[in-house]
């Protein structure tokens, strides 16, 4: 379904029955024998414990159960446990009466005797089965002499995966019998901190799930604990059946004040990459729907229902059309239709007649779709900036036309060329997965299987809702050259919102200082490059207080990553290359103690067990142009030519290279009041600032304290807006807002605009060349009891902006000339009066200073000027109120 699925469970512990639903397993055979010999009563499970730890969306797993052998003669207990099939177990441990038999992952080959002796006698060697969708089951039994007590005890890790927005912890708990200390803990440290947790059970009423659930989070740390007494177990209130039988789900996020998130921890990294606040990236999709014979029925039914369903979500930006496949192929339209309401209720009528007829001719099926991809992007019949999809749903292999799945992989490589992701689902189990998902990887999407069930509509729907918004395309996530070695996956055709980007790597200088993360790709209006800067003292002291949990996690997480990867990269790799990718797989699964599908575990158990040896397997599915964050410092220098800003005060500056002097003056408003700055009829830039002030201001003008709180920038010939407070930076082409913190270091470029947040510092804003902005960031200690954030603007550049240009700054981008004569001692002692000539008129002004903050936001560089009393009158045209406008636009 569309949410990750939490390693933590699903337990079965069964006191000689097996869980049902799985007749085929060994243990059910061991069911009959047991009801005969009255196990089930006398094998009494008395604890039960699901321990989990997050750390960083990696999941260590231990469940451990224990139970003890009330008969007078030795008995058969086995421990089931179901989960999640992305996990690898990484340990086993079986303790009878204090004796340890311990589990240890072998290479496949070199447990093929064991295994080989095993089905030789008719017993199922491997003991990690697939079970529903989302899970592997595995079982151990063992012979328990009268008396004796037995621990299983079962680990495993896995990386969590974002779905939709959130990461989802699912559990399945089935312990068929009342447990004395029955307990799941569940422990989360997320260092970009939680924004949000929940738990919920299917099994029980929201009443008593709240008497025996505790779910606390504060900061970085989160904690679910589920401990039901006995009484809360049973079924009825007299009942000795347990009602734990079911779901257990705890969902949560984390706080994303930044797009990324780097860490480190002895030598390792890992890149975390989730931006928000984008628009999405219009897409050209093509659905290629398999029509045959075999679809008849509630397949088909189901078919139309979901992609009804899907039209409703088609936005108006988008292109669509359907392929469909069956002997022959039939297209709804000859070509890309935009996703308009005439065109949308067309296209439910199409929907609606889709019926079942022929053969399955996967290959003409799929090539006609492409076709028409490539096509609408050579003839520009779809916009520039978008991106294309294709996605098949088939039930079956192919049979007529090309039906050689080699030949089809070959089609569809060359045709598709890596232009855009080729998407799989499967419907059913009669069909070669294999292929599909073969297929889908190497064009740079996946294979999804969908469950001939009733809600198979609902599972072709939440595939659709992962696959609708894309916010980036061509994602590249960069390092600095030679500093870093075995990087995971580090190039992805789309983000798509609400998931992640996960990267991870090992540094080559263990003692490097600090290193940058840049993470580039193309949104829906402009390039973006999304830049962190990594301190690895900062980052040290950070990470410190995750050792409570586990102290290598990175580490692991790299490994499980890089396998994950390597394992599906050897599904499309042949010859010498398949072989060093399975070498490399084995290496770490081995090194790293995981059961992959290159590894076994091997369970050694006491000698008077049925089978002493019994191995463990894992089961498959298929049976912007950028520039650097440093950019400002290396390119705005104080420039020998005007400059003109505002800050503080708010004071604004006027800096006149022909004098070698400046002259300052001072705007006395209200919070709330708008100021224009700048506005060019022209060229059709405009700059608008609203005053803030401090905490509880003073009404009295002479003594309160004013600043800029937001600004707004916008071109009218652009259709674009810049709308920059202390807290957030929002970006609008029209009405598509991008939404950015300060947090970020980003850089976003369109038609000769370019814009560059360099995290919690400034934003530089360029169009083209001979305009440039710099807006300064001044922070100050948020419980500070007078003073709050504000914000600086800098008019580094002005000189292709037109002569009619005005406002508060934009007036003096025109030659003005001024005379001071008179120099004299001043009012106010230790400052310097003087008579200034200017615009015509004749002022008085005072020696001051003032500080220019662009290079540094603390301390700022003097600035020695002439202050002009009164709101600048006489050296601004008009009176200062004249300035005033209605809004930011």
């Amino acid at each position: 379904m569309a949410s990750a699925r939490w390693p933590c469970l699903v337990l079965a512990l069964l006191s000689g029955l097996a869980a049902s639903g799985f007749p085929s397993h060994p243990v059910q055979l061991l069911r009959k024998r047991s009801l005969q010999e009255g196990v089930v009563d006398d094998i009494e499970i008395y604890s039960t414990k699901i321990s989990c730890k997050v750390t960083s969306r990696f999941a260590h797993n231990v469940v451990t159960t224990r139970a003890v052998n009330r008969a007078d003669k030795a008995k058969e207990v086995s421990f089931d446990v179901e989960l999640p099939k992305t996990a690898f177990i990484t340990n086993f441990t079986l303790t009878i009466d204090g004796v340890t038999y311990p589990g240890n992952v072998k290479e496949k080959e070199v447990a093929q005797a064991q295994y080989q002796k095993a089905v030789s006698q008719g017993k199922t060697a491997g003991l990690v089965k697939a079970s529903g969708r989302k899970l592997e089951k595995f079982t151990v039994s063992v012979n328990v002499a009268s008396g004796s007590k037995v621990t299983f005890e079962l680990t495993y890790e896995e990386l969590l995966k974002r779905h939709k927005g959130k990461y989802e912890m699912y559990l399945k708990i089935q312990p068929k019998q009342l447990v004395r200390h029955f307990e799941i803990d569940a422990h989360i440290f997320e260092p970009q901190g939680i924004s949000m947790l929940d738990a919920e059970a299917s099994f029980i009423t929201n009443d008593l799930l709240g008497s025996a659930l505790t779910k606390t989070f504060s900061g970085k740390k989160g904690h679910v604990s589920f401990r039901p007494s006995l009484d809360q177990q049973r079924s009825c209130p007299t009942c000795t059946d347990s009602l734990l039988n079911g779901d257990f789900t705890i969902t949560y996020d984390v706080n994303r004040e930044s797009p990324a998130n780097v860490q480190v921890v002895n030598g390792y990294f890992v890149h975390f990459f989730a931006p928000h606040g984008l628009p999405v990236v219009p897409k050209n999709i093509v659905f290629v729907i398999d029509v045959s014979g075999s679809m008849a029925g509630r397949k088909i039914q189901q078919t139309r229902d979901a992609l009804l369903k899907i039209l409703e979500d088609m936005k108006e930006d988008d292109y669509l059309n359907f392929i469909l496949f069956s002997g022959d192929v039939t297209t709804w339209k000859d070509h890309l239709v935009q996703a308009t309401p005439e065109n949308l209720e067309e296209a439910r009528t199409f929907v609606k007649g889709i019926d079942d007829r022929g053969m399955t001719n996967i290959n003409d099926g799929l090539m006609t779709g492409i076709s028409m991809l490539n096509r609408a992007r050579e003839e520009h019949l779809v916009p520039e900036r978008s991106t294309s999809i294709i996605i098949m749903l088939t039930d079956g292999d192919a049979n007529i036309g090309e039906s050689r799945p080699e030949k089809i992989q070959e089609n569809v490589r060359n045709a598709i060329r890596g232009r855009f992701p080729l998407y799989n689902l499967g419907f059913g189990h009669n069909l070669n997965y294999n292929f599909l998902e073969s297929l889908a990887l190497e064009n740079h999407g996946f294979a999804r299987r969908i469950y001939e069930d009733s809600d198979a509509n609902l599972q072709l729907q939440g595939f659709y809702e992962e696959v609708a918004n894309p916010l980036l395309t061509d994602v590249e996530v960069e390092y600095p050259e030679n500093a870093i070695l075995d990087l995971t996956k580090n190039s992805y055709p789309h983000f798509y919102d609400g998931s992640e980007i996960v990267v991870a790597g090992r540094l080559v200088d263990g003692d490097m200082n600090n290193f940058k993360a840049d993470v580039k790709g193309h949104g829906a209006f402009n390039d973006l490059t999304f830049t962190e800067e990594v301190d690895m003292k900062e980052m040290e002291q950070a990470l410190k207080e995750q050792e409570y949990i586990f102290g290598n996690y990175i580490e692991r997480l790299w490994a499980y990553l890089t396998i994950e990867q390597l394992l599906e990269k050897r599904k499309n790799a042949h010859g010498q290359e398949k072989e060093n990718i399975t070498a490399q797989a084995l290496e770490l699964s081995l090194k790293y103690h995981f059961v992959t599908p290159l590894t076994s575990m091997v369970v050694t158990k006491p000698e008077d067990s049925e089978d002493q040896t019994s191995i463990a397997d894992k089961p498959g599915e298929g049976g912007l142009t950028s520039v650097t964050s440093t950019a400002y410092i290396a390119s705005y220098q104080p420039p020998q030519t005007p400059y003109y800003y505002v800050d503080g005060d708010p004071h604004f500056i006027i800096q006149v290279p022909e004098k070698e002097d400046a002259i300052c003056f001072n705007i006395d408003e209200d919070p709330g009041t708008v100021l224009r700055l700048i506005q060019d009829p022209i060229t059709g830039l405009s700059v608008n600032g609203q005053i803030i002030g401090d905490k509880g201001s003073s009404p009295d003008p002479k003594t309160r304290k004013t600043y800029f709180g937001k600004l707004g920038i916008a071109s009218s010939q652009m259709d674009f807006r810049i709308e920059v407070t202390t807290e957030k930076i929002t970006l609008w082409n029209g009405d598509a807002p991008s939404t950015f913190s300060w947090l970020d270091t980003v850089t976003v470029r369109q038609d000769g605009l370019s814009v560059t947040i360099n995290r919690q510092k400034n934003m530089v804003v360029s169009f083209g060349e001979g305009v440039s902005f710099v807006v300064v960031l001044h922070q100050v200690w948020k419980g500070h009891p007078v003073h709050q954030d504000f914000l600086g603007f800098y008019v580094v550049d002005s000189h292709r902006m037109s002569a009619q240009t005005h406002g508060l700054l934009g007036q003096f981008f025109h030659p003005f000339d001024f005379e001071v004569s008179d120099i004299r001692p001043g009012s106010d002692p230790g400052k310097t009066d003087a008579t200034m000539v200017v615009k015509s008129h004749q002022l008085t002004v005072t020696r001051g200073s003032q500080k220019d903050y662009r290079k540094d936001a603390s301390v700022g560089t003097k600035v020695i000027c002439w202050f002009v009393h009164n709101n600048g009158e006489g050296l601004i045209d008009g009176v200062h109120t004249d300035y005033v406008v209605p809004s930011l636009f």
